[in-house]
Formats: C-alpha cells, structure tokens, sequence
C-alpha cells in the first residue's frame, strides 16, 4: 500500500475501515495526529450480529448474547493511503478479538489466512477484481430510476453512456487518490457499467476494490445517483458479476499458470489442481461468492453468470475460465461471484477451493464443449436459491474449514434470517431492500 507522510494539517482526519459480513464498509474518524503510525479503533464485536434491516441476532461469534463484547480494528501505518475527500486519508484495518488474536468473523482475516496458505505451497497469490454496476436517478420523491444514457451500447464511452460524466468524475477522484485504474466502460446492458483495477497481490487487490467501490458509490451519490453493485436490480436485463481473476509467482517470480489447453491432461498439475478445486466446491462456494436472495435472480442457466459447474478455455459461458493468453497473463477467471459479497470473502473462498484441489488432488474432467446457452456438457449448475445454496455450503466442511468454519457459521445463521425476511418481497420491493448498501 502506499505510505504516507508524517507532514499533516490541522485539518488532516484519518478515516479507519473495515468490511463487515454484508460487505458494508464501516468504520470510524480518527485525528490527523494518528496519520504515520500504527494503530487500532474499538467497534462493537456485535456489529456482526446486525441484519441490513438492523435487526441484532444472535448469530454465531458475534457476542450478543454474551455481553456485546468489544473487537479492534488493527491497522499498519504502511496501510495508510490518500483519502479521495479534502484533507483525509484512508486506512483498511483487519480485526482482532480482545485478547489480540485474529477475529475469525474478519474476512480480510480469512484472505490473509488463504495467502498464507498458499504461500506455504510456495506460491504467491495474484489477483485482478472485475467489477459491474447499475447507475439509478435518485428522483424529487426519493424514488429510483434508471440512469438515462441515450446511445450507450456495449463497451461504449463519453457522453452517449454517461450524459451527466459522473464516471468521468469518478475516474479522475481516483486516479488523484492513488487508485491503479485499468479500464471502465458501458456494459451490455444500459445503465449498465465495468470498473477493472490493476492486477496485484492478492492482499492489495481487495483492500483497492473495497475501497475504490466505496469512492465510486460516494462519487456518484454526489451527482445524484445510486451506484449499486448488486447482481440484479433490473429483471430484465443482464446481471452484474464480480469476477476474480487469479494466478500465482512461484518462488522465482514466474507464473506457473498453464495457459490455452482444452484438455485437462495437458494442464500442469497446479493449474488443474485450482479448476478441480473450483468445480468441486461449486454448490458450496455459491452461498459465500454469491450471498443474497437477489443473487440467485442472476444465477441463471444461460445467463453468462457461473450457473453451470464447468470450465473453458476463453470461454465467457462457464464458470471457471481459463485465459487464452499465456506466460506473465496466464490466469484463471472465476465468475460466480457477485458485488454483494464481501470481496475478502469472495477472494478467500476462491483461492481456498482451488488449494484444496490441488493438495487434494481432485480429478476434473475435460472443458465444456457446448456453446454455453442451448448447448451445455455440464449436468450440474448452483443451488435455484440462497437458502438451498445455504445448505449446501454448511454440507462442505472441507470448504467451510478452510475458509474458516466460524465465519461460515456467521454467515449460515445472518443470510437464512435475510431468507425469512425477504421471502414475500418481488420486484422492486425486493431491489429497494438491498440497493442502498450494496
């Protein structure tokens, strides 16, 4: 992450954040006298008993029934980077229970136990965050309408997609804020939009992602828009995907991702090893990647959105594709998840599958040879809802264990209420509960 200077303003804030369980960044103002050191900030553990209509239950770890205990969000002064508003900065923190030992709710917790995992293999974990959003007008009454972009089409750019040039203003606040911007365009479907980052370590990949997706949000609210990242808004239209693009260094700086090979036999072992792991988790890994009713209006057969339990070489209709590229850009997309995932989470649960496949050594069949949409090799796809998905990932132990089996049993517990909360909302009833947080 970027360092800072200890040279400050009167005026200079520090602005601590962290990702909770419904990837809501929260978090705290600290004085500008805590900018160039290590430090921490005290939060309610129980904020990982809260539901997004702000209900507190008892959800496993969250101590609410044991007195609402305290936790520490813990950060390191090389952690501290150039706010995007007038005299801040920003820091991520990972969490820590009372006694100083890691929170196992914390998902940036549980990626930095993936990279670790990983690292002990040998391997250093590479990461790329692709990331789509709906733009809606928030109207004199409060209620929503879609962005009008008169013209816009697919990877179209300028005033036809963006008449009123907040993702201009967007782009420039982060860029000014030190963000590594790749790329943002119009998507398929209107108003629809893709933000890509730098490929990174896998560590630095997230914490840009959590917080460029809070600038962007805060950005277009200023201009009078909700920018959600939900994955399906609109029915009618396509859904929005948080893709996790993956690869590794090995111990000297190669990527030994195996590139352009359609048949499972001509992978390298590692390279197999992470497809296998991914398959084989499937139905596990949905309610973590994908962990909203909404999330499963997206999860369609022929929806181009990581239904079927398949992989591909530069193939856009499975769900694990592997790049046609080769040497340095080698790498495995995984396209199941969605943006109301934590992406600490998100990232953790793919690399952890694919670890298990290779330490495992899970057998994978050959790609999918079908077109995707009619024509489809795959006889298994995800769970129809969020409560099935839910049973089937308290199913893989294996899986919940190596993300961390009391996170897991966290998010069992919070999304089956959202289930039961949600059930008799359609429609729009069922956007407006979750459009304003994700």
């Amino acid at each position: 992450m970027t360092s800072t200077s200890p040279q400050t303003s009167r005026q200079d804030r520090l602005r601590v954040l962290f990702c909770d369980h419904l990837n809501l960044a929260r978090g705290k103002i600290l004085h500008g006298s805590k900018i160039g050191h290590n430090g921490e900030a005290r939060f309610c553990r129980s904020t990982f008993g809260v539901t997004f209509d702000k209900d507190l239950i008892p959800a496993p770890g969250a101590g609410v029934t044991g007195g609402l205990p305290d936790m520490a969000a813990h950060y390191l002064a090389s952690d501290i980077r150039p706010g995007w508003d007038a005299n801040s900065h920003v820091v991520v923190a990972s969490l820590n229970a009372n006694d100083g030992s890691p929170l196992p709710l914390c998902g940036r917790r549980a990626l930095q136990r993936a990279v670790a995992d990983w690292q002990g293999l040998g391997y250093t974990a590479m990461l790329g965050m692709e990331m789509e959003a709906y733009a809606f007008r928030i109207q004199p009454d409060g209620s929503l309408q879609p962005y009008d972009t008169p013209g816009a089409h697919v990877y179209s750019t300028g005033p036809f997609s963006d008449p009123d040039g907040f993702m201009d203003a967007i782009w420039e606040k982060a860029l000014r804020a030190g963000f590594p911007m790749e790329s943002m365009h119009s998507e398929f479907d209107s108003p629809q939009f893709e933000f890509t980052l730098t490929y990174a370590n896998a560590l630095k990949a997230v914490d840009d992602h959590f917080l460029f997706r809070l600038l962007a949000r805060e950005t277009a609210l200023a201009h009078g828009i909700v920018l959600t990242f939900m994955p399906k808004p609109i029915l009618t239209k396509g859904g929005s995907g948080l893709h996790a693009n993956f690869s590794f260094k090995d111990k000297q700086g190669n990527n030994p991702i195996t590139a352009g090979a359609q048949a499972a036999s001509n992978m390298n072992a590692l390279t197999r090893g992470c497809i296998a792991g991914l398959m084989h988790h499937h139905q596990g890994m949905a309610a973590l990647v994908a962990p909203t009713v909404n999330s499963y209006q997206r999860l369609q057969p022929a929806s181009m959105a990581g239904y079927w339990q398949n992989w591909g070489v530069d193939h856009r209709g499975v769900t694990t594709r592997v790049s046609g590229e080769s040497g340095a850009a080698s790498r495995l997309e995984h396209r199941m998840g969605d943006g109301s995932a934590n992406p600490y989470t998100l990232a953790a649960t793919v690399l952890q599958a694919a670890r298990l496949g290779v330490v495992n050594q899970y057998a994978l069949a050959d790609a999918e040879h079908g077109d995707g949409f009619v024509e489809v090799d795959a006889k298994q796809g995800v769970a129809e809802h969020l409560s099935a998905a839910l049973n089937a990932l308290e199913a893989d132990a294996a899986l919940a264990n190596a993300v961390g089996a009391e996170l897991v049993a966290n998010h069992i517990d919070i999304r089956h209420n959202e289930v039961e909360k949600t059930a008799a909302l359609q429609g729009d009833a069922l956007r407006d509960f979750y459009i304003r947080f994700i």
